[in-house]
């Protein structure tokens, strides 16, 4: 297939102290009180007449002589943050989808650190202004937009400059995760994506192996085995290795371990799922590896400072005659023994030999990011991750960077002590689901027994994998969610205690 990235909206993200006359629109920032900015050509008293507040999410085209000019709703000017920022330039750029050129002054509020609101401009341009265009033979649906200008004054030009350029970095990054998830599973399959790790490896400074199924069944890597049983399609594990350069001499360097789901397609296998709507979404239970596969790709356009390795887990779950079946016992990579009690709790046994892989390598701190389980999404909806994790210190700069990049995570007990009964197994070391209740606690309890004594964070995103709706930095579609996540995670993570 192509390469997902040649569909990511390739958009110009450049700083003036200006609007470019060549602007057909124009956003200017209007918070909930205070003065209005003329070239609106409106008064608060005209804006409130069309039900314009100034209210974050809000917008209100005003056609001009040179083109359109958008009153932008950012909200309280007392509360004004970075993530009211970077939605509302998404949501500018989405009302402005039909231009060409735009230029938008959000990142001018002069109480906002210029280099922060310059990165949330950027990244909420190139999030808003996303389209899946697939294989539409209408490629006009897509947007317009060509050239963003980010307009700030002469003292902080030079910051939102700095800023632009990493966002740009991210929000290019967040796309191809979109991207990546969005293509239909025959057009990606576990072969595919491997190959697209190998291609661009070589830019983003990583070094690259992939390993195919007799070397998976060589390594003892029982869960991938046992779950691509019933595809015709092979399995494949991408490591990618991130080192940073420039390191002076004696400084320890922090190593980051991400394990991500690449399952192409998931029918549920032998348990298969139950409704059309849920198979047709299945072609995204590979976000989690679309997303560290993104992140990895930019670790050294960021300039990283942190050694993160990744293990890209990938294949089809299948029925067929040869498809793994319930009561069938599968041996991981750490030895560990687990019997099959439902072939559709198959992300947990492949993200398990990544895990044990990663543990070998006694990095600091390990993370999966996984669509892995209907209780995520029953807990806490489309708009929430669940995070979980077996060290605490992990655990909040997971948070904290979910909270930074405005991808909202809410934690969950791993309660272990309650809970790791339900995976007792009469003929095996555990089975691979817990029963009925608390899905996700027992998941990720089953997940820890492969991360050995290394700090270990789970981030469970089968809630907001998919957006039904155009809104905020979304598209209708895959998210994308998590990738960014990852990035601020690469470039700030410590070891933790």
């Amino acid at each position: 297939m192509n390469d997902a990235s040649a569909t990511v909206a390739n958009v110009n993200v450049s700083v003036a102290k200006s609007a470019p006359k060549s602007a057909t629109a124009v956003a200017y920032a209007v918070a909930t009180k205070g003065a209005v900015a003329r070239q609106l050509g409106l008064n608060r008293a005209a804006l409130e007449a069309n039900k314009f507040e100034g209210k974050v999410g809000q917008s209100l085209a005003v056609p001009n002589a040179d083109g359109v000019a958008y009153a932008i709703g950012i909200g309280d000017p007392d509360s004004i943050n970075i993530t009211a920022v970077r939605r509302a330039a998404a949501d500018f750029a989405r009302a402005a989808a039909q231009h060409a050129e735009i230029a938008i002054n959000l990142a001018d509020l002069g109480h906002l650190d210029a280099k922060e609101a310059g990165q949330a401009v950027a990244e909420g341009v190139l999030l808003g202004s996303y389209r899946y265009v697939g294989l539409k033979g209408d490629q006009s649906i897509g947007s317009k937009l060509v050239s963003a200008t980010v307009v700030a004054g002469d003292k902080r030009v030079k910051a939102v400059q700095q800023g632009v350029e990493r966002g740009v970095i991210v929000g290019v990054a967040a796309s191809y995760a979109r991207e990546l998830a969005n293509t239909p599973p025959s057009y990606l399959n576990a072969k595919d994506i491997a190959a697209m790790a190998v291609a661009l490896a070589g830019d983003a400074g990583l070094e690259v192996e992939v390993f195919n199924k007799d070397q998976l069944v060589a390594m003892g890597c029982g869960g991938m085995i046992g779950v691509n049983a019933g595809s015709t399609e092979p399995p494949r594990m991408v490591k990618l290795s991130y080192s940073p350069k420039n390191v002076p001499k004696h400084t320890k360097v922090a190593h980051l371990a991400m394990v991500g789901k690449g399952v192409m397609y998931d029918s549920g296998g032998i348990s298969l799922k139950p409704s059309n709507p849920s198979h047709v979404a299945m072609k995204m239970d590979m976000s989690g590896a679309a997303a560290v596969l993104s992140a990895m790709s930019v670790l050294k356009a960021m300039k990283c400072k942190t050694k993160v390795t990744a293990w890209l887990m990938c294949t089809d779950n299948m029925p067929s005659g040869s498809a793994l079946k319930l009561g069938d016992v599968l041996t991981m990579r750490n030895g560990k023994t687990v019997e099959i009690h439902n072939t559709d709790a198959e992300g947990r046994l492949v993200l398990a030999d990544g895990l044990s892989l990663a543990a070998e390598e006694a990095p600091d701190g390990i993370i999966d990011i996984a669509t892995l389980t209907g209780s995520a999404l029953a807990a806490l909806g489309t708009e929430i991750a669940c995070v979980l994790g077996t060290n605490q210190p992990f655990v909040e700069q997971v948070k904290a960077c979910a909270e930074t990049v405005d991808e909202a995570v809410w934690q969950l007990p791993m309660a272990t002590a309650e809970y790791r009964k339900l995976l007792d197994s009469v003929v095996a070391d555990m089975r691979n689901i817990g029963g009925p209740y608390a899905g996700t606690i027992t998941a990720s309890i089953f997940l820890s027994e492969f991360t050995g004594d290394v700090p270990y964070a789970h981030l469970d995103i089968a809630g907001p994998m998919e957006k039904q709706s155009d809104g905020g930095l979304y598209a209708k579609g895959a998210s994308g969610f998590g990738t960014r996540l990852l990035i601020d995670l690469a470039c700030n993570f410590t070891a933790p205690e």
